[in-house]
């Protein structure tokens, strides 16, 4: 055991030592936190972890998230010193070409999440450990160092609720308590003992320890590797710039590199030589279980040839029960779909799938930001997670939304409820920034089913495609415009109504389609002929059909739709044609809703067939 402690502390200099020259050398970063983590994940790297390092992708590799991602030079020190990286390699550290960055991504291939927006990790952490003990049945376990600053978010709390309700014992935190903020000390300072006594109350086994005393560390981190049904949340005093006397416990240090010359010099003085594994035991790296998972096969087969739809043709569906229905199909044919809501799987109809499926469903009750974050952890674990809830209430996760793309996660949302069309329950719950909000996402396809069938078929279309998918669902029943047999390939759109002497083209989808049908028949009976497109890709959007449209009713096109004006349907329209000296004329919501009749709040907002037709005849085209 000395000779492992002796070991053990040489390795937590090195990494200070790393972590110091490496964002000196970049001339910015986070050193003084690395400093008080060190010797934590020394113990972690060096001793408690399994892992292949030959082999990021390993299945059964214990995970490590780094929460406090602006230790990132810590983290890479540790995969130096763990020969995965060349040491010589820190030295590249923020440099544009390098992968590794200034918080971890998965441009690093041993970064499996994008941390660095604080309070997420754990989150993920959860995710991952859903996987490992009731898909998987994996015995890897899921380590999250996090920074105690950071647990004054309340996304920490929702995973801490979630990982003691499913008795996640495969969970271990680590809370760094340096007590040091960003701009002063933190809420509860050294405060061991009230860390652990709000984690007990959330049903962890909660340990407090010195975090630089590895007499604490070791037999701790085998204690929580026993435990049996509960997550286990070490809490571990440290002091920030640990090792380096001006440094160690002061103010005005957090996101400052060390000058090069003296500062730096006394600092590399003050901690000794880098050690090399000479007169120690040698570095031993305990393996992962064999896993019984072939790789040979390639990534999860995405099967997506479903049971097609099958309503009576005259019934009105609401696109939301498509949706239910479509992912129930599609979780029958492929089994690393899984499903997550946050308590309205009654209304998003994701019940469907948790009735037909209910080991691959995960509630996450009224807890948003854990709902995605759980989701992002499953996908990096190779699952194809559809998160569901009222559009409106993703914005409450938009931090995590917008990571899960800085993570590369092959993840689908589903928001249903959107626009005014749901009615008298009011403003509050209503998803009228939800198109905008996905579509500002690098990469991200926003999807927009008019009718059940094609909320059927793009749920197969979503789980296909890798990468983030929104999908936008409505509580109204509507009429079934297609065929069972048609298809909806991204990108693609649909012109549910044309003739030669159509006078404009009418871009809608969801509730504002069938708007447009109406007013298509109003207009007819005035000898008005108009062209109406199905835009259910908002993202990508078929440029070419667009143009093609309006060259062909007078360069004009109306965009109809239940959300506001900006960054929605209208505007995804405005951005294809925009060159092309097309004129487009946007009926939007505008103006905070009220509690109103679905058919009194679409006229009141100007989005009724009533409003379309007035547009029409105003242009005098």
């Amino acid at each position: 055991m000395e000779t492992l402690k002796t070991f053990l502390k040489q390795k937590a200099t090195n990494l200070r030592i790393h972590s110091i020259i490496s964002t000196s050398e970049a001339g910015s970063g986070h050193p003084t936190t690395c400093l008080s983590a060190a010797d934590i994940v020394s113990a972690l790297f060096f001793h408690a972890m399994r892992y292949d390092t030959a082999d990021a992708q390993n299945p059964n590799n214990d995970r490590f998230i780094l929460s406090k991602g602006h230790a990132a030079p810590l983290l890479y020190a540790a995969y130096a010193e763990a020969g995965i990286i060349p040491t010589e390699k820190l030295r590249t550290l923020r440099q544009i070409d390098s992968i590794l960055e200034g918080h971890p991504t998965p441009r690093f291939e041993w970064t499996e999440v994008a941390t660095g927006s604080l309070g997420q990790g754990l989150s993920l952490g959860l995710g991952m450990a859903l996987n490992g003990k009731y898909l998987d049945a994996s015995d890897y376990r899921v380590y999250v160092l996090l920074g105690d600053g950071e647990t004054a978010e309340g996304g920490v709390w929702e995973a801490a609720a979630l990982a003691s309700h499913y008795e996640l014992n495969n969970l271990i935190g680590i809370v760094d308590v340096n007590a040091l903020g960003q701009s002063q000390r933190t809420m509860h300072a050294f405060d061991v003992d009230t860390y652990c006594q709000r984690f007990e109350a959330f049903g962890w086994q909660a340990i407090g320890i010195d975090g630089h005393d590895f007499d604490e560390i070791l037999p701790t981190l085998e204690q929580a590797k026993a435990s049996t049904g509960k997550p286990t949340m070490i809490v571990a005093k440290t002091f920030k710039g640990k090792g380096v006397s001006f440094l160690e416990n002061e103010d005005n240090w957090h996101g400052k590199a060390l000058a090069q010359g003296e500062e730096l010099d006394k600092a590399l003085a003050e901690l000794g030589p880098l050690s090399t594994d000479e007169g120690t035991a040698p570095l031993q790296i305990e393996l992962p279980s064999a896993t019984s998972v072939s790789r040979d096969e390639g990534p999860a087969p995405l099967q997506t040839e479903c049971e097609p739809p099958d309503y009576p043709p005259d019934e009105d569906v609401a696109t939301r029960s498509g949706y239910g229905a479509g992912l129930a199909k599609l979780g029958s044919v492929n089994p690393y779909v899984v499903a997550l809501d946050g308590d309205t799987k009654n209304s998003t109809y994701a019940e469907q799938f948790m009735e037909l499926h209910p080991s691959r469903y995960f509630e996450m009750f009224i807890a948003e930001q854990n709902l995605v974050g759980a989701g992002i952890g499953l996908a990096k674990r190779g699952k194809i997670p559809f998160v569901s809830t009222f559009a409106a209430f993703l914005s409450r996760a938009y931090d995590q939304i917008r990571m899960s793309a800085i993570s590369q996660a092959n993840i689908k949302y589903a928001g249903s409820h959107c626009g005014v069309s749901i009615g008298e329950d009011g403003p509050s719950q209503m998803g009228l920034e939800d198109i905008a909000m996905f579509r500002a996402i690098p990469g991200a396809v926003v999807l927009y089913p008019s009718d059940a069938i094609a909320a059927e078929r793009l749920v197969a279309e979503a789980a296909a495609h890798e990468g983030i998918v929104y999908l936008r669902t409505s509580r109204p029943k509507t009429a079934l415009l297609y065929d069972v047999a048609e298809s909806f390939p991204i990108g693609g759109c649909k012109i549910v109504r044309e003739s030669g002497e159509d006078k404009v083209t009418v871009v809608a989808a969801g509730v504002a389609l069938h708007e447009a049908l109406k007013a298509h028949e109003v207009l007819a009976q005035d000898g008005i002929a108009i062209r109406i497109i199905d835009l259910y890709s908002i993202k990508p959007i078929d440029t070419e059909t667009l143009q093609t449209a309006a060259s062909e009713t007078n360069n004009t096109l109306i965009t109809v739709e239940d959300h506001y004006p900006e960054g929605g349907l209208g505007d995804a329209v405005l951005d294809a044609v925009a060159t092309q000296g097309i004129c487009v004329h946007k009926l939007a919501v505008t103006g905070i809703p009220r509690s109103g009749k679905p058919e009194e709040l679409l006229e009141y907002h100007g989005i009724s067939a009533n409003a379309i037709v007035q547009k029409v005849k105003e242009l005098k085209l």
